[in-house]
C-alpha cells in the first residue's frame, strides 16, 4: 500500500552508495534489538547475485505459530529494506529470495545450516528462550562427530554425540542413551543446528532436570531407516560408555522419524524402554502389535503435535484412537496452542521428553497450558463460501482458513499476504496446492481486524469468495477476529449504532465533484440549538474517504466509545485528501459543505482534525498556515518537518490540544518523528506525545490512535 508521498520516502532513507561491496566487507545484512529485527540488503549485492528481481522477501519461521512465511523488503535508492517485531524469544531461521524463486543466503551471517545451505539462524533472547541459550564456555556439555558405516554399507556417514558435564568414560555404571532423530529432507546436524539440541541439553543438566545420558543424532534420511539406526547404535556403544539394555535406551524423532520411532519400538519393544514421538505424521504405525508386550516393557510413550497448523494434528488423533482399541498404554503432551510443525515445537518437546527418561517422574499430565485434543480439523469443502473461514480452539484461540479458486490452479506459488506479524505487520504466509485451489491456515489470530489478498506468481488477487471489499485497495479482503481485545472494532447491536452518510460537495479546488462519508452520532438532531462539535478524519496517502470506514473501523470505534459514554456527541467527517492544495480543499469547500448539510460547528474551539500519514502531514500544515483554525489537532504517524515561519505563540494560544503518535520501530516514519519532537521542543510548541503505539505504518496502529484520540475531545 502507497502510504506517504515520494519526498517522505526519500527524507526517510539515506541511500547507500557505490556497487555492492565483497561479501567480508558487507555490514550486517541483520540486526537484532529488543526483538525486533531489521534487514538491510544492498541492492547491487542482489543484482551481482541473482539480477534483477521486482519482490525481495527474507523467508523465514516469522509467522502465526513459528511457521514459515514470508517478510517483503521495500525498495529504497540502493537498499532493500525492512523490519518484524517484536518477535517472541526464540531461535529463527529465514533465507532471502527474489521474486519467489531466486533464493541466496545471507553472506554477513555465518550461522548457517548444514543441511539447508541457503539458511541462516539467529536467537531473540528472553526467558521464554533460556532453556535454548548458550551456557557459560565450559559449563556445558560437548558435541562430538563419530563416522560409522550406515546404509548402504559401503558408505561411511557422521553422527553427532552429546555428552553431559562431567561426562567419564570409565565410569562403572554405564550412561543410558537416548538416540534422537531428525525430520524428513534434513541431516544429522539439524538437531544442534536447527534444534539447538546442546543448549536444552546442557541447561536441563545443570538445572539438574534431567539425568545423565548420552544423546546420538544419526542420518535418519538413510534409505533404510531401521538399518541406519542399527548401525550408528552399534557405533556409539563401541565409542562410548553406555548401557544397550532396554532400560538404558531411548528413541524419539521430529515430524516423519517420530512415526519411524514408534514403528521401531511397536515393533520390537524389547529394544527401547522409552520412545517419544514430536509430531509424528503416520496414524498407521500400529498394525498388529502385542499390547500386553509392549506396556511391559515400554516405560513411557507420548506423544506431541503442534496446533491446528502441525500436519501431525489429525494423524496424532487417530493414532490416540488407534492406541486406546489396541490396548496401549500411552502418554500425552497436548496440543501445543503456540506452534506448528516446526523447529520450535520440537524443542518444547525435547525438553520435556528428555526429562522423563531414566528416572522416576511423578507428574505424567500435558505439559501448563497444553490442550485436549478431541476433533479432528477439517476445513469445508472446496468451494464453500464465504471466505474465509475462522475455527477456534479449546482455548479460545482463532485460526483462519482461506483458499483460492480454481483460476489459480496454473499457479507456481501462491502466498496469504496480511496484517498477522506482531502488532499487525504484513507477511505472505505459502499455501499448499490442493486439487485445482491452493488452500493454508494461520493463526493462532489475536482478536483483531485483519486484511489480506493472495498473491499468485507475484500479482495481487482478490478472495473473490469473500464479499467484504476495500475501495481504495481492490485486491484486498477484511475479516474480524472476535474477543475483548477488538471489542471496540465490533459491530454495536442494530438501532443503537450512529450512522455513515455519503456527502457528496462540489470542489473549486479539484474542479469535480467529490465524496466524503460523515458520521453521525446515535441520536443525532438537525435542529439541536448548541451545533454539534466535528472532527476532520483525514486518510493517507493512496487511500480515500473511504478508508477509514472500510479498514480504519471508524464508526465501530466511535459508536462502541459512544455507547461506553467516553465520546462527547459529536460529528467526524472523512474527507478525501488526494488533492493539490488540501488546505483550501478542507477550509473552502469540505468544511463549508458539511456545515451546510449537518448541524455542525464553526467556532474553533469545537473544531478538530486529525490525519494518518500523508493526513497528518496535511494536519501540521493546517497547524502552521492557520493556527487556531482548530482547537484539537492528532496526528497518526507524521512528522512536524517545516516548521519554518510557525507562529509559535499563535499556535499554542489557539490550540488546546496537539497531540502526536506513532508506530514503533516498524513504522517506516518514526526515525522522522522521533527527531522532530526535539525540534518543536526548541520551537516552544505545546504538544503531547502518546509515546510510540504497538504497531507499523497501519492500521492496526492507526485503529488505536484513534480510540485513544476522540475521546479526548471538545471537555
Amino acid at each position: 500500500m502507497a502510504l506517504v508521498t515520494a519526498i517522505m520516502v526519500s527524507m526517510a532513507i539515506t541511500p547507500a552508495a557505490g556497487t555492492a561491496p565483497a561479501a567480508a566487507e558487507t555490514p550486517p545484512w541483520l540486526t537484532v534489538s529488543d526483538g525486533f529485527v531489521s534487514f538491510t540488503v544492498p541492492a547491487g549485492y542482489i543484482q551481482n547475485a541473482i539480477g534483477d528481481v521486482s519482490l525481495l522477501t527474507v523467508d523465514g519461521n516469522f509467522g502465526p505459530a513459528f511457521n514459515w512465511s514470508e517478510l517483503g523488503l521495500s525498495r529504497f535508492g540502493d537498499v532493500w529494506t525492512g523490519v518484524i517485531g517484536p518477535l517472541a524469544p526464540g531461535s529463527y531461521y529465514y533465507q532471502v529470495t527474489g521474486d519467489d524463486t531466486k533464493v541466496l543466503k545471507d553472506p554477513t551471517n555465518p550461522a548457517g545450516i548444514t543441511s539447508e545451505p541457503m539458511w541462516s539462524t539467529f536467537l531473540v533472547p528472553g526467558d521464554s528462550a533460556r532453556l535454548i541459550a548458550d551456557m557459560p564456555q565450559g559449563q556445558g556439555g560437548a558435541i562430538e562427530t563419530i563416522a560409522y558405516r550406515g546404509d548402504p554399507a559401503d558408505q561411511e556417514r557422521s553422527a553427532l554425540v552429546w555428552t553431559p558435564p562431567g561426562y567419564d568414560a570409565r565410569r562403572r555404571d554405564k550412561y543410558p542413551v537416548l538416540y534422537l532423530r531428525h525430520a524428513e529432507g534434513g541431516g544429522y546436524r539439524d538437531w544442534v543446528e536447527l534444534g539447538r539440541a546442546k543448549q536444552i541439553l546442557d541447561n536441563l543438566s545443570l538445572q539438574g532436570r534431567m539425568r545423565p545420558m548420552v544423546v546420538v543424532m544419526d542420518d535418519a534420511g538413510a534409505p533404510d531407516s531401521r538399518k541406519e539406526l542399527t548401525a550408528v547404535m552399534r557405533a556409539a556403544r563401541g565409542a562410548y560408555n553406555i548401557g544397550h539394555e532396554p532400560d538404558h535406551q531411548a528413541l524419539a524423532g521430529s515430524s516423519m522419524s517420530g512415526s519411524a520411532a514408534l514403528r521401531v519400538a511397536l515393533a520390537d519393544p524389547a529394544e527401547f524402554a522409552y520412545v517419544g514421538s514430536f509430531a509424528g505424521l503416520s496414524s498407521d504405525v500400529v498394525g498388529r502389535v502385542d499390547a500386553r508386550a509392549i506396556n511391559a516393557r515400554v516405560k513411557l510413550l507420548r506423544l506431541y503435535t503442534g496446533n491446528v497448523t502441525d500436519p501431525a494434528y489429525n494423524p496424532t488423533l487417530r493414532l490416540m484412537r488407534t492406541f486406546d482399541q489396541a490396548g496401549v498404554t500411552f502418554e500425552f503432551d497436548g496440543v501445543n496452542p503456540a506452534v506448528g510443525h516446526n523447529w520450535k515445537a520440537w524443542q518444547e518437546n525435547l525438553a520435556d521428553f528428555a526429562a522423563r527418561l531414566f528416572r522416576p517422574v511423578s507428574d505424567h499430565r500435558p505439559s501448563p497450558g497444553h490442550l485436549p485434543l478431541r476433533h479432528e480439523f477439517t476445513p469445508p469443502p472446496a468451494g464453500t463460501t464465504p471466505t474465509p473461514w475462522i475455527t477456534k480452539d479449546a482455548n479460545g484461540d482463532s485460526f483462519v482458513t482461506v483458499e483460492t479458486g480454481p483460476d489459480a490452479a496454473d499457479a507456481e506459488h501462491v502466498t496469504l499476504w496480511g496484517n498477522w506479524a506482531p502488532d499487525g505487520s504484513w507477511l505472505r504466509i505459502p499455501l499448499t496446492r490442493s486439487g485445482d485451489r491452493w488452500r493454508g491456515t494461520t493463526g493462532p489470530l489475536k482478536p483483531g481486524f485483519y486484511h489480506y489478498q493472495f498473491i499468485v506468481d507475484l500479482v495481487s488477487k482478490k478472495d473473490a469468495a469473500n464479499p467484504t471489499k476495500i475501495t481504495s485497495e481492490p485486491a484486498w479482503s477484511t475479516f474480524l477476529v472476535p474477543g475483548e481485545a477488538a471489542r471496540l472494532l465490533a459491530d454495536v447491536p442494530r438501532g443503537r449504532d450512529g450512522a455513515v452518510h455519503a456527502l457528496t460537495y462540489d470542489s473549486s479546488v479539484a474542479g469535480q465533484e467529490r465524496t466524503a462519508y460523515v458520521w453521525t452520532p446515535p441520536g443525532y438532531d438537525s435542529r439541536r440549538a448548541a451545533p454539534y462539535p466535528v472532527l476532520y478524519l483525514q486518510h493517507g496517502s493512496g487511500q480515500s474517504y473511504t478508508d477509514w470506514v472500510e479498514m480504519g473501523r471508524a464508526k465501530q470505534i466511535l459508536d462502541n466509545e459512544f455507547l461506553a459514554g467516553k465520546l462527547v456527541p459529536m460529528v467526524v467527517v472523512m474527507g478525501n485528501g488526494n488533492v493539490s492544495d488540501f488546505t483550501a480543499e478542507l477550509l473552502e469547500n469540505l468544511a463549508p459543505a458539511a456545515r451546510a448539510a449537518y448541524n455542525i460547528s464553526h467556532d474553533p474551539a469545537r473544531q478538530a482534525l486529525a490525519g494518518l500519514s500523508m493526513g497528518g502531514f496535511q494536519a501540521f500544515a493546517i497547524l502552521k498556515s492557520h493556527p487556531g483554525e482548530f482547537a484539537y489537532i492528532g496526528t497518526f504517524s507524521a512528522a512536524f518537518l517545516d516548521t519554518s515561519g510557525a507562529e509559535v505563540a499563535a499556535i499554542n494560544n489557539g490550540t488546546r490540544l496537539l497531540r502526536l503518535y506513532s508506530g514503533n520501530v516498524t513504522d517506516f516514519l518514526y526515525p522522522l518523528i522521533k527527531s522532530s519532537l526535539p525540534i518543536m521542543d526548541a520551537l516552544g510548541i505545546t504538544y503531547e506525545f502518546a509515546g510510540f503505539t504497538p504497531g507499523p505504518h497501519g492500521w492496526d496502529t492507526w485503529q488505536k490512535n484513534l480510540i485513544d484520540f476522540a475521546p479526548r475531545l471538545f471537555r
